[in-house]
C-alpha cells in the first residue's frame, strides 16, 4: 500500500532558466542560494497529495489539512543549478490523521553523485467536504507491505511519543543546571558595562493580507504560502542576531493551530529566543485577524533554528542571547533543551553507525 500512495515531484532547475530565478534568494553566485520558504510550499502540496491518494480510496469528497510540520533538518545545503527532487509516502495513520514523510534530494547526474538535502514529517488530517458541519474522519486501518514500511511505522510512533514527552518536558521545573545557567545569564546583565544582547531586542514582526489567490481548501489559504511568510519573517529575525549569514537549519516544528480564511489580516512576530555557539532559535508566531476584526486567533506557531556562517558556508560564533522575563527565561530553556537533546540524539547515531 505504502508504495501506491509514493509521489514524486521534479524542480527542473539544471535546465529552467526562469525557475531557476524565482527561486534564487540574490542575484549572486553564493552557495546555498534556494529559496527555502519557497521548497516549504511545495512540500506542504505534496504531503497534501501524497495524503489525498490514500484517503480518497475510501472518502472519495475528502479533504486533508495540515496539522503539523516536525523535524526537517536539512543536511546539506541545496544548489540552484541541480534538480531537487522530492519524493513523499504514507509513513503512519492513526485514527483521523496520517504522517508523510518526505525526502529532497539532488538525483545524481553523470558528473556529481546523489545529494541528500532534507527529510521532514508532516502530519496531515483527513476532513470531511468543507462547509458548517465539515468534521474530521476515522480512518480505516493501514499496515505497512514490507520491512521498511514496518521502520517507518515505528520511527513515526517513536516520533509522536517524543512530542508528547516533550510537551510534559517543557512544564517542568529548571535542573539544578539549568538555574545555574539563567542565574548567570541575569547576573550578567547587572554587571557595570554590560552590553550583551538582549532577548527584547530580537524581535521583528510584519502585517500582510491573505487573497482568492492563496485559496486552497474552499474559503481557507493555503498552509504553504503561511508557513513560507513565517520561514521569511523568521530568516529577518535570525539577521538581526547571526553577525554574518544566518542559513536554515531546522524546522524544529510547526504547528497549525486554526485555519485562515481569505480577507483575514495577518500579524507576524519572530523572536531570537536562544543561541548556541553558532546556532540561533527562532519562534515565530502568526495571528489572524478577521475581515469583521472580531475576532483575533493564533494561526500558526513556528520554531526555526538557524547556524550563521561565513561565505563557504562554515560555522561562525553567534553573540549570547539574555533573557530578563520569565517568558523569555521560559523560551530560552525550551530551545535549550531542544538542542542537548538533537545533540544526544545525533551522538548516539555516531555510536551505532
Amino acid at each position: 500500500m505504502p508504495l501506491a500512495t509514493e509521489l514524486v515531484v521534479t524542480l527542473a532547475l539544471a535546465t529552467d532558466a526562469e525557475l531557476r530565478k524565482r527561486y534564487m534568494v540574490i542575484d549572486e553566485p553564493v552557495r546555498g542560494n534556494v529559496r527555502f520558504g519557497l521548497l516549504l510550499e511545495v512540500m506542504d502540496k505534496l504531503a497534501e497529495e501524497a495524503a489525498l491518494a490514500y484517503v480518497r480510496e475510501f472518502f472519495p469528497d475528502a479533504r486533508v489539512v495540515t496539522a503539523a510540520i516536525d523535524n526537517i533538518y536539512i543536511r546539506n545545503a541545496a544548489d540552484l543549478k541541480r534538480n531537487l527532487v522530492f519524493g513523499a509516502r504514507i509513513n503512519f495513520v492513526g485514527r483521523t490523521s496520517l504522517e508523510i514523510g518526505m525526502r529532497v534530494e539532488h538525483p545524481a547526474t553523470a558528473t556529481e553523485p546523489a545529494a541528500h538535502i532534507a527529510s521532514c514529517y508532516f502530519t496531515m488530517v483527513a476532513r470531511s467536504s468543507g462547509g458548517a458541519g465539515a468534521h474530521s474522519l476515522v480512518l480505516p486501518g493501514f499496515q505497512p507491505c514490507d520491512g521498511l514500511g514496518e521502520r517507518r511505522w515505528g520511527r513515526a510512533i517513536t516520533r509522536r511519543e517524543a512530542y508528547r514527552k516533550g510537551l510534559q518536558q517543557a512544564q517542568e521545573p529548571p535542573s539544578h543546571e539549568e538555574y545555574a545557567l539563567l542565574v548567570e545569564l541575569h547576573a550578567a546583565q547587572d554587571e557595570r558595562g554590560f552590553d550583551g544582547l538582549m532577548a527584547n531586542r530580537c524581535v521583528t514582526e510584519s502585517w500582510d493580507r491573505t487573497y482568492p489567490e492563496h485559496e486552497n481548501v474552499p474559503e481557507k489559504i493555503f498552509g504553504g504560502h503561511l508557513i513560507r511568510m513565517a520561514y521569511e519573517q523568521s530568516s529577518i529575525c535570525a539577521e538581526e542576531v547571526a553577525p554574518n549569514r544566518p542559513i536554515i537549519v531546522a524546522v524544529n516544528r510547526i504547528n497549525f493551530v486554526q485555519p485562515v480564511r481569505m480577507g483575514d489580516k495577518l500579524h507576524l512576530v519572530s523572536r531570537a529566543v536562544y543561541t548556541g555557539g553558532c546556532s540561533v532559535c527562532i519562534e515565530t508566531d502568526i495571528m489572524r485577524i478577521s475581515r469583521d476584526r472580531k475576532q483575533i486567533n493564533l494561526s500558526n506557531a513556528c520554531i526555526f533554528t538557524f547556524v550563521n556562517v561565513d561565505d563557504e558556508l562554515r560555522p561562525q560564533p553567534v553573540p549570547r542571547i539574555h533573557p530578563a522575563t520569565y517568558k523569555e527565561d521560559a523560551a530560552y530553556l525550551a530551545a535549550h533543551r531542544r538542542r542537548l537533546e538533537h545533540l544526544r540524539h545525533m551522538a548516539a547515531k555516531r555510536g551505532t553507525a
